[in-house]
């Protein structure tokens, strides 16, 4: 790190040291991490120490694969099957369908044609 105060660096730098890097991981380790914990009669706890990753992030993993199964995973920026048919089938219902925001809520309208 370089030499200086915390005062001396500018706010960029200040963000960059403070971040961390958040490891990913793919879906097959994902779910053998959960068969592991499955089949070995061990607890969460101990197969999350052995793997080196933290006993939430394995929590969560059998948790989101006990609800959506084989499909718990879809891997960064897609959706479970039924959520995207579910996106699907709104944007089709609803094309002509607004947003607004008033006094804090979050509402919808129907477009008038003019």
């Amino acid at each position: 790190m370089e030499k200086g105060t915390w005062e001396e660096k500018s706010s960029p730098e200040r963000v960059k040291i403070m971040q961390k890097a958040r490891p990913t991981y793919t879906k097959e380790f994902k779910l053998e991490a959960v068969h592991l914990w499955q089949a070995s009669g061990k607890s969460q706890s101990q197969i999350a120490r052995d793997l080196g990753i933290p006993d939430s992030t394995l929590s969560h993993w059998c948790l989101r694969f006990a609800e959506h199964g084989k499909d718990a995973f879809p891997g960064s920026g897609h959706l479970p099957p039924l959520e995207e048919e579910n996106r699907r089938l709104q944007r089709e219902i609803e094309p002509n369908t607004m947003l607004w925001y008033k006094g804090g809520k979050i509402g919808r309208s129907k477009r008038v044609s003019g």
